[in-house]
């Protein structure tokens, strides 16, 4: 008899794709195994008219899937790390972490025009109190509009509802083959990242030891050294709920290099700073760039944030 593989993952048309991403390597790694898809609506998924900071955070979008997990339902969770919690179950973990896609940022604008020309007082779609943050930053003339829905849906109001852009992860579009939407990338310098932006986890039950091994396959080093770095950052801050703070580890020749920031509401006030070290100390470069930005200030910003949420 073949073995069977049960995959867990929200219903959305870009979890489905990257999940597929995920099925079709284990498939052709393990040509004798059954891959079964176990599609899962989420919390986060079901309530589309409310910003995420007002119903719990990104962390609705994967209860349900841990909770078959640690059912037995499912044998594999499929995320999107930007949207896994700084903290899991303790009967869970994140096992395996394939090579990241493309980490930053894109503007999508109706007349493909780039975010220094848009008109002033421009209606831009986000759901992410970090990108808009980092959006007043550079124009405090534009208008935040939120923006929540599968990727497929924010696409879809761009053209229906009243707003010129949105602003979305490149690895989203580029997983679901929709890299010629994008009217501009954000470099770092003007966007940074979610934590975790453009990787995904797979979870796994801590005492399922053999799926664990049989996917080692799928884990690259590079990555996971990254998005520990910056993990242990939101962790240090105690993120638990969306915050506008962002993280961007770079793995070179053995060294990590981590940039960071925290930002308020409307972008007026950001503490960034950056720090490299070596790949095995990940955990402590995030924990040490997270307090370097709370003594600066920082602590005061999000002390703000956690008390109107």
């Amino acid at each position: 008899m073949s073995m069977v593989i049960r995959i867990g993952t929200r219903a959305s048309q870009l979890a489905l794709a990257q999940t597929q991403w995920v099925i079709d390597r284990i498939s052709a790694h393990y040509p004798n195994i059954t891959v079964d898809l176990v599609r899962i609506k989420t919390k986060g998924d079901k309530i589309i008219d409310r910003p995420l900071s007002d119903i719990g955070g990104k962390g609705l979008f994967i209860k349900e899937i841990e909770e078959a997990l640690q059912r037995k339902e499912i044998d594999v969770a499929v995320h999107s790390l930007k949207d896994v919690p700084a903290e899991l179950p303790d009967d869970l973990y994140i096992g395996v972490i394939p090579e990241r896609e493309n980490p930053y940022d894109v503007l999508i604008s109706r007349d493909n025009i780039a975010l220094k020309d848009l008109p002033e007082g421009s209606f831009i779609g986000t759901s992410s109190l970090r990108r808009a943050a980092q959006l007043l930053h550079c124009r405090a003339d534009l208008n935040i509009t939120p923006l929540r829905g599968n990727l497929d849906t924010r696409l879809r109001k761009l053209d229906t509802a009243n707003i010129q852009a949105i602003i979305v992860a490149a690895a989203g579009l580029k997983r679901m083959g929709l890299g010629d939407k994008i009217t501009q990338y954000f470099s770092a310098d003007i966007m940074l990242p979610a934590i975790g932006q453009g990787a995904l986890g797979l979870e796994l039950r801590r005492d399922d030891e053999k799926t664990r091994d049989m996917l080692a396959f799928l884990d690259h080093y590079p990555t996971r050294a990254a998005v520990k770095a910056e993990r242990s950052f939101l962790v240090e801050l105690g993120g638990g709920c969306e915050l506008p703070v962002a993280a961007l580890a770079q793995f070179d020749d053995e060294s990590i290099h981590l940039d960071a920031l925290v930002a308020n509401l409307d972008g007026s006030r950001i503490f960034r700073d950056a720090i490299v070290g070596t790949a095995d100390k990940e955990g402590e470069l995030g924990t040490n760039l997270a307090r370097r930005l709370v003594d600066a200030g920082a602590q005061q910003i999000l002390d703000e944030i956690y008390g109107s949420l």
